[in-house]
């Protein structure tokens, strides 16, 4: 429970929540089976806010463990053409970080582990305290930086953990040992482990360097160590969760509420089905990746 009564002479709130972690319980459940878990990504907003609740609970309801709700960006560094796209037409729609509370609790309700993925911009702008507030009474789970690394995410670490929540942070192929224990000695739920340096987006092969990257991180100390960007195919998700504790998909998802021109949303009872579809195909291979 945070502790609401004390502060520091500026009025910051003191208190550790000694809150379970729900994606560290998630990951405890799925090694007990000795199976990986599915995390699926969706910006909130796209095609339109109604829209997106649909969808992020159409992925619960068909094999995503947990989802990682993005939040549209107009300057985003890490995101590829169509997680791009998708964002673009969320902001073009109205899309606003107040709605992004609703989608949680919409995945919370559905049954999976709701996850926010943000650039720090956003959530420096909209408080950092009133966001980690908010999202707590929402039934968030934990936070997904894209671009905040530990040295500089003092005020987060604090806030996360008045309020009882994960953070995570990134490694790729590329980071040092030093750094690798940084990350793993800070991150609360999992390490979210790039496959290879570069954008979001579907990949034909994904190559070596992941694996060898989970074990480097494990090494440094992370318990939970989950792989995104690259996977798109059921085969790739097994081939990924054969060694890691989750399998991170997005653009394959995003892709499927696009029409074939890659810039507008496809109808959305058509893209739904499609989600659906993907999401079954998905599932099947990440959580029999060990069978």
């Amino acid at each position: 429970m945070t502790n609401e009564t004390a502060s520091t002479p500026s009025g910051q709130p003191l208190g550790i929540s000694h809150k379970p972690s729900a994606t560290e319980a998630m990951f405890t459940a799925f090694k007990a089976e000795d199976k990986p878990a599915f995390i699926g990504y969706l910006p909130y907003g796209f095609p339109n806010p109604e829209t997106s609740l649909d969808a992020l609970r159409t992925m619960v309801e068909h094999g995503v463990d947990a989802v990682e709700i993005g939040l549209p960006y107009s300057d985003p560094i890490m995101d590829g053409p169509v997680i791009q796209a998708a964002s673009q037409i969320a902001l073009r729609n109205g899309e606003r970080i107040n709605g992004v509370f609703k989608a949680v609790e919409t995945v919370a309700n559905a049954g999976g582990v709701p996850l926010v993925m943000s650039y720090w911009n956003l959530i420096f702008h909209y408080g950092v305290e009133r966001f980690a507030r908010d999202f707590e009474n929402a039934g968030g789970a934990g936070l997904i930086t894209a671009d905040l690394i530990p040295d500089e995410a003092g005020e987060w670490i604090e806030a996360s953990d008045r309020h009882g929540l994960d953070r995570i942070f990134l490694v790729s192929p590329d980071s040092s040992d030093e750094r690798l224990r940084l990350v793993a000695r800070n991150a609360r739920g999992f390490v979210y482990a790039a496959s290879r340096m570069g954008v979001t987006g579907e990949r034909d092969t994904l190559g070596t360097s992941p694996e060898t990257l989970v074990e480097r991180t494990r090494k440094a100390g992370a318990t939970n160590v989950c792989v995104g960007i690259g996977v798109s195919t059921a085969a790739q998700g097994a081939q990924v969760g054969r060694y890691a504790d989750g399998v991170i998909v997005g653009s394959a998802l995003v892709h499927t509420l696009l029409n074939d021109d890659n810039r507008t949303a496809r109808d959305a009872a058509e893209g739904l089905a499609l989600l659906a579809a993907k999401t079954d195909e998905l599932a099947e291979g990440i959580h029999n990746a060990r069978r």
